[in-house]
């Protein structure tokens, strides 16, 4: 054999083998290799695509804790003037009520003061009564004498 001829043989096999693995093995294997880019693009689009939904949605948290907050302090300064509007009811109450009951009291003192002026009077016209019998040595009729003791009542 002949080195020419073999090395023809082989380069003609070669080529039949480059013609097969070209027509029949390379479409497939491109083909998958192709799918595979497409699927990694996708996952990493996607992974972009998450990434970028997580940052808004962490954005629209932080924006809606602010708000929350917000309405939270509004809710507490609220509520702290409320409260305070509430003790103030209260100490107004509570005053009214201790003025109602002072006035009262004091009414009350007075008709007693009144009370007692009148009873001392009298026991005063009693016994300026008693006293003036036994001046006179006779009995004074008390009965003929009421405007004369009602007069001296009105002057004590």
């Amino acid at each position: 054999m002949n080195i020419n001829l073999t090395l023809i043989a082989q380069a003609i096999s070669f080529a039949l083998f480059i013609l097969f693995t070209v027509k029949f093995v390379w479409p497939p294997l491109m083909k998958a290799i192709e799918e595979r880019q497409k699927q990694i693009a996708d996952g990493l689009a996607a992974g972009e695509q998450g990434k970028q939904q997580l940052e808004a949605s962490g954005k629209l948290a932080s924006e809606e804790l602010v708000k929350a907050r917000a309405r939270a302090a509004e809710i507490i300064a609220h509520a702290e003037k409320r409260g305070l509007q509430m003790i103030e009811e209260a100490k107004n109450s509570a005053k009214a009520e201790g003025d109602r009951l002072i006035a009262g009291a004091k009414s009350e003192i007075q008709q007693e003061v009144s009370s007692a002026k009148e009873a001392l009077r009298e026991q005063v016209v009693t016994l300026v009564v008693s006293g003036a019998e036994k001046i006179l040595q006779r009995e004074v009729n008390a009965q003929a004498h009421a405007e004369l003791l009602n007069q001296l009542k009105r002057e004590l």
